[in-house]
């Protein structure tokens, strides 16, 4: 009797599980399949991409020797480990499809566990027939989802590309098992913290250690064999060598390690009450400068401002010591040469270089301000706005304290990302600084479309971080895959001019700043006249 009263007790904690995934892929009909598609899209499109750049069997072992030797382009993109089409598939796409599926998965599992219990719907949820580790169940099973779908996508579209079945299947598994490892991380984090931005800025500072674990071991050693790469998850990814020898070993460590994660996040679901966390808020007096509607957003987004400002001096300085081998990274093919003066706009391999990492840094800022543009919508819909609404804050005034925090640190992190780039390069500051500043109308511009759909369609204010994502996609592969002028101009980047070398263009400046004025200016209005809902 004893051991049935266990097993059923056991049995019900997972009650309701299926009936809250397919709640959680209904609301995520259009997440999940736009992010794997994306994701699983450019890996699988890769191999193509670089068949047409890199023609010969002797341009590919070119290019190899060329990354092999130079320790910044390795930190950025990892070793090569083999010259052919899907050895170089692996190296150029393999590492940037391992971090956004760990984006991608801890975006969902957050998304249907803290951020469930911050809303409340959690509680409403579990008042019927539902277990105690059913929500956390749904959740990571969603991102299962997710991954399998990315993980399937990169093995069908490489094995036909590449004619190598088992480097593809090595390929898309990793990709895979590193976006759930991640989703086990931010299981946990969902438990151990008090709200889903500290969940998601938590497991989002561990996927960036990781990154900078395997980038300075990829800098000290050719073959991923440093202690540093032993020692990050995305390290254990490249040690997988697909097309290269596959080492299913290290695939199996980074699945136990998912697994390890997945277990202790349910050890700690079924050790607290819902709404609760082990580390628990710290609330005080609104004394200082918090009493004010900008001191409240500035203790609200210091620390995601703190560390993008971290990340960008990191990032410049990288990306300052890759211009120098720039000239190594294209050797003498004229299709790699061609790619990077149309995404610089410059005739020299050097200043084009330049200007394509100053732009890159420019659309990571957007989705920087974007984000922190949407804290208020986050704010609003955890019913933490109402509270301040009631005193004598007015809405505008509210919403200006975050937005001042989004467009002030766009700035911020422009001017420091700038100034690491030219540290990084070893020259002037002045050219490349103004070259960073210069992307600021577009990073407003993106911000702004966050506030308008804040203020007038809050249900879609999600879709702001979409269009960002568009502008990547358009900013980093639309060169390459050469699409049409008109396409580019999308998205607000392609319009700005390409400094450190070309003439400063003053028009197309002036035109997104007005533009980015009238989005957050009509956001504001529209915020001034709806309702402010929990």
């Amino acid at each position: 009797m004893t051991t049935m009263a266990v097993r059923v007790r056991g049995s019900g904690q997972l009650t309701g599980t299926g009936a809250l995934l397919r709640l959680a892929l209904r609301r995520d009909r259009v997440m999940i399949p736009v992010w794997s598609v994306a994701l699983g899209g450019l890996v699988a499109s890769g191999a193509g991409t670089l068949q047409k750049v890199y023609r010969t069997a002797a341009e590919r072992a070119d290019v190899a020797n060329s990354m092999s030797g130079n320790g910044s382009l390795r930190a950025l993109y990892g070793p090569v480990f083999d010259d052919s089409v899907g050895g170089l598939t692996a190296w150029r796409f393999g590492g940037f499809g391992y971090v956004l599926a760990a984006v991608m998965s801890l975006l969902i599992v957050v998304r249907h566990t803290r951020e469930e219990e911050e809303t409340g719907r959690q509680e409403l949820l579990s008042s019927a027939m539902v277990g105690r580790r059913a929500p956390l169940t749904s959740a990571l099973s969603a991102a299962f989802v997710a991954n399998a779908l990315v993980a399937l996508i990169i093995m069908a579209g490489l094995a036909e590309s590449t004619g190598d079945t088992a480097g593809s299947v090595a390929l898309g598994l990793t990709t895979g098992a590193v976006g759930m490892l991640f989703a086990g991380m931010a299981a946990i984090m969902a438990q151990l913290t008090e709200n889903a931005r500290l969940a998601k800025g938590l497991t989002g500072a561990v996927l960036g250690a990781a990154f900078l674990l395997k980038a300075a071991g990829d800098t000290a050693t050719r073959d991923a064999s440093s202690v540093l790469d032993r020692l990050s998850p995305l390290g254990w990814a490249e040690n997988v060598r697909p097309y290269a020898g596959e080492r299913w070993w290290a695939l199996l460590l980074i699945v136990a390690a998912a697994l390890v994660q997945g277990a202790a996040a349910y050890a700690l679901a079924g050790r607290r009450d819902i709404g609760m966390s082990f580390v628990p808020p710290r609330p005080g007096p609104a004394e200082g400068r918090i009493s004010t509607a900008y001191g409240l957003a500035w203790r609200l987004q210091r620390g995601g401002v703190i560390g993008w400002t971290l990340g960008f001096a990191l990032a410049g300085l990288l990306f300052g010591g890759m211009t120098d081998g720039a000239a190594d990274l294209v050797g003498d093919n004229a299709q790699t040469k061609e790619i990077i003066q149309r995404m610089g706009g410059q005739p020299g391999i050097t200043d084009a270089f330049l200007a394509t990492m100053v732009g890159m840094l420019g659309m990571m800022a957007a989705l920087y301000a974007t984000s922190s543009v949407l804290r208020l919508h986050g704010e609003e819909t955890g019913s933490r706005a109402e509270p301040v609404l009631a005193a004598s804050v007015g809405r505008v005034r509210w919403a200006a304290g975050h937005l001042v925090i989004a467009f002030g640190g766009a700035a911020l992190i422009m001017v420091v990302g700038g100034l690491g780039l030219a540290a990084g390069y070893g020259r002037e500051p002045g050219p490349i600084l103004g070259a960073a500043l210069v992307q600021l109308p577009a990073i407003w511009t993106l911000a702004g479309l966050a506030v308008l759909l804040f203020g007038a369609f809050p249900k879609s204010a999600q879709a702001a971080l979409g269009v960002v994502g568009l502008c990547l996609a358009l900013g980093w592969i639309g060169p390459a895959l050469n699409l049409p002028r008109a396409v580019l101009d999308v998205s607000p980047f392609g319009h700005l001019p390409k400094l450190p070398a070309t003439e400063m263009a003053w028009m197309p400046v002036v035109v997104l700043t007005v533009v980015a004025v009238g989005l957050v200016g009509a956001g504001l209005g529209a915020l001034r006249r709806r309702d402010v809902t929990g």
